[in-house]
């Protein structure tokens, strides 16, 4: 018996291994669960839709297998893979690869979650953070361990996954995604940018994309700013030419599909498209357009019949064939429009924003509206090479706009007229401070005492080698414990000169809380009476017997 004790002793785990685990493995298997529910609920997402647009059909080409295998690849299409169409009438495998962005948000959104939740790990406020690189790294992996078997079961249907760009696109998606939800559970510290920014930028141009206080700087709010009204003045574009065609519009629902389900489907498939639609519309207004096939280009200065389209609602937002009109050119509002917003952006910043350069020169002025303008287009470029891609061979080969097109456009309409504007509210805000000390300048006001106020702490910035930190708020250290018998002392002097009373804009006759022990009235009424002298006091009565002296009371 003492030879089995004896073993099992000699196997067991030593102490500083079993602690180290015990540390350890819980945040790696928090992020391996996080990334793999993360993974399950997009796919059980895309699955409800497909299964339920798969009952309503009245004439389902395929069975179950068949809905499932579509609903992984439509949830591969989310992440920005490419899918296979291998039943093609001509029997050559097409291409399909213009993801929705809208369904895009789905995946994003769930490892955001996932990997902030399990950064936090749940914990309170004074609770340690899961370091940010466990959390990262099993969210990842996590998620890959359930993307990998939904690839290979999506292989066997209809719609099959392009290896490249799938290996590519998922894990790209799940590293950015994992990565901003962590950083944000950290506080979104300022280090992870500011050494990016570092190894892309020069000096000079670093504090133009993110501040000083760690938020973005002003040419990152101007182009944020701009890419949101192409955006949205794109939409605006879309929805009226689809109002102009409305009779066309309404015709393709019935030229697709028929019943309700159908209709249901088409309808779902166009609102998931439409951040696609308004991306285009913007291509459109900048002046590159967009393709319809290869050599088939819509801009406002012409347009080319596309015979090859089937009849999509979408589509018929398209204008005419033939050369454009007057009325085409009027879109040329929507580019003008976004350069004075990145110009108004730039321009009060250049006056209130200038941090430790002031009131920024023109030169300066006009650099930093080049520079949003240049940032935008990047932004730009971005969207229109996820708006757009392939839908086929041969002729559908290349549909959309043409994302290097797009991004040169911006940032060439947006520079000139964001400079212009920039100066413009430049010069304009100057002058009406100017003017404001020139009405000010005859009126005698006297000066007003402002207690100083205290100075804030200055930003704790991240050491270069960290690029996640606890947050501010959990690293508080806790207050020191008072002691019960410790007087509070309310008077306290702490032996200062009246200087700096007097900084605070305390009156000329109350220094300090000194006078009033003094005896001196600060406020002009008569001095307290000098005490008494020193009166003789009487010693206690002597008891019976007692010949020692005693002290007096």
């Amino acid at each position: 018996m003492a030879g089995v004790i004896q073993t099992t002793v000699r196997r067991s785990m030593p102490a500083a291994l079993l602690l180290r685990v015990r540390h350890r493995s819980p945040g790696l298997a928090n992020g391996l669960v996080g990334g793999a529910l993360a993974a399950g609920l997009g796919l059980a997402a895309f699955t409800v839709l497909v299964m339920l647009l798969w009952v309503s059909s009245p004439y389902p080409d395929s069975g179950p297998g068949g809905a499932l295998h579509v609903a992984a690849a439509l949830w591969l299409l989310a992440h920005g893979a490419e899918l296979v169409r291998v039943d093609t009438l001509s029997g050559a495998p097409a291409p399909m690869g213009v993801p929705p962005l809208l369904l895009a948000v789905v995946p994003v959104w769930l490892l955001h979650r996932a990997a902030r939740d399990t950064a936090e790990g749940g914990a309170r406020d004074n609770a340690p953070l899961m370091p940010g690189r466990t959390a990262w790294a099993g969210v990842v992996l996590g998620y890959l361990a359930v993307a990998a078997p939904a690839a290979l079961y999506a292989a066997g249907g209809a719609l099959r996954p392009s290896w490249a760009w799938t290996a590519l696109c998922v894990p790209l998606i799940a590293l950015v995604a994992a990565g901003t939800g962590v950083w944000t559970a950290y506080g979104r510290p300022s280090g992870p940018l500011e050494q990016v920014l570092g190894a892309v930028l020069p000096r000079g141009a670093r504090h133009l994309v993110l501040g000083p206080d760690g938020r973005p700087g002003v040419a990152a709010r101007a182009a944020a700013a701009g890419a949101t009204v192409l955006v949205a003045g794109g939409a605006v574009l879309l929805t009226v030419s689809l109002g102009w065609h409305f009779g066309e519009t309404r015709r393709t629902f019935g030229r697709l599909t028929e019943g309700w389900s159908g209709w249901l489907a088409v309808l779902l498939l166009c609102v998931t498209l439409l951040p696609n639609a308004a991306v285009w519309a913007a291509a459109y207004a900048l002046g590159p357009g967009f393709l319809l096939g290869a050599g088939v280009a819509v801009t406002p200065l012409g347009a080319r019949a596309a015979p090859l389209l089937p009849p999509f609602p979408l589509l018929a937002a398209v204008p005419d064939p033939g050369a454009g009109t007057a009325l085409h050119g009027t879109v040329v509002a929507l580019p003008l429009t976004a350069g004075v917003v990145v110009g108004w952006f730039v321009g009060r910043g250049s006056v209130t924003g200038g941090g430790r350069f002031g009131v920024w020169t023109t030169g300066r002025t006009a650099g930093a509206a080049a520079f949003a303008a240049g940032l935008c287009g990047v932004l730009m470029a971005l969207l229109a090479g996820l708006a757009g891609g392939p839908l086929g061979t041969a002729a559908l080969a290349r549909f959309g706009p043409v994302w290097w097109q797009v991004g040169l456009a911006t940032a060439v309409w947006l520079g000139l007229t964001a400079a212009a504007t920039a100066l413009t509210v430049r010069a304009w805000r100057l002058r009406r401070s100017y003017r404001r000390g020139e009405r000010r300048g005859d009126r005698v006001v006297a000066a007003r005492r402002r207690p100083a106020l205290p100075r804030p702490p200055q930003r704790e910035r991240l050491p270069r080698g960290t690029w996640f930190k606890r947050k501010r708020g959990r690293s508080a250290p806790a207050p020191a414990p008072v002691a019960a018998d410790e007087p509070y002392l309310l008077l306290d002097d702490d032996g200062d000169d009246g200087d700096d009373d007097r900084a605070h804009g305390a009156p000329d006759g109350l220094r300090d809380f000194r006078d009033l022990r003094d005896g001196t009235d600060p406020f002009g009424l008569r001095p307290r009476p000098e005490p008494l002298g020193d009166l003789p006091t009487a010693s206690p009565p002597a008891a019976p017997g007692d010949t020692e002296p005693r002290p007096p009371t």
